[in-house]
């Protein structure tokens, strides 16, 4: 090869170089504009959509935009989850319901989704029986994922069934029980799995709950349905009721002031 040639082919590659440098330096100034810091306060200010007004009632405490599934008066948004047929709880005169044993199971007459569930409960004031048979019940979002109930107090069981747990999955993070006898509150804020069109779960549910205002369960991811014995199952499924559980064991458990806001 060549002097002149060798010189040429240098030249070309210094220049090919330079401009691939101009080019990048010219991305990086672009890059730079683009992410250039806001310097007015109204840069940063977002308008819309503005977020729905929701009043709260100031002697139920019940927001505007909910769904009030049980109230005292009557079991209208209730049926039993065995045949659909009318509730046989006991309605009480005090404005709650209490589990009659045997019974069976009740579930709402309306499918949820995302939901903030607010529910009260209290155990039986008589202490009888010990571990999982001591005021047993349970919260079911969607029919399959129990939120557990059970008077744990001096009553020692497995954590990951004692009260507040995700039965069988998720340990509480706390015990925040009431006395034996007393009110209980469980907020309950709860996001769905999600399942593609060949019935595959893309996405586990979620669920957070805070036992008389304590945080208990923070984002937990749901593996499953929640079974007595066995693994958790992922059957795919849509909307469905909320159950409240007969443990056919006399529980004595009763429920009050139930809503739920459709997230």
């Amino acid at each position: 090869m060549n002097k002149g040639l060798i010189i040429l082919i240098a030249l070309v590659f210094a220049s090919c170089s330079q401009r691939l440098v101009m080019v990048d330096s010219k991305q990086q100034v672009e890059t730079s504009e683009d992410v250039i810091e806001p310097t007015k306060p109204s840069e940063t200010e977002v308008w819309e959509p503005k977020p729905k007004v929701v009043e709260v009632d100031e002697e139920t405490q019940i927001p505007s935009d909910a769904i009030v599934l049980f109230n005292g008066e009557n079991f209208d948004e209730w049926v039993s989850s065995d045949d659909s047929s009318n509730v046989e709880w006991i309605l009480n005169p005090d404005k709650s319901m209490t589990v009659k044993n045997k019974a069976g199971n009740i579930q709402t007459k309306r499918d949820f989704g995302d939901m903030q569930l607010h529910i009260e409960w209290k155990s039986s004031e008589e202490i009888k029986g010990k571990g999982q048979s001591r005021s047993n019940s349970g919260v079911f979002i969607q029919g399959r994922y129990e939120v557990q109930i059970l008077d744990n107090n001096d009553n020692e069981t497995y954590v990951n069934g004692q009260v507040g747990s995700i039965y069988k999955q998720g340990i509480p993070l706390a015990k925040a029980s009431s006395e034996t006898g007393k009110w209980n509150v469980y907020d309950i804020i709860y996001h769905a799995p999600v399942f593609n069109e060949v019935g595959e779960k893309t996405e586990s549910g979620t669920i957070t709950v805070l036992h008389n205002g304590v945080l208990i369960q923070d984002h937990y991811e749901i593996k499953g349905t929640t079974q007595f014995i066995g693994w958790p199952k992922n059957k795919p499924h849509g909307k469905a009721p909320i159950k409240l559980q007969d443990h056919r064991d006399n529980s004595g458990v009763s429920y009050r002031n139930i809503w739920v806001r459709e997230l």
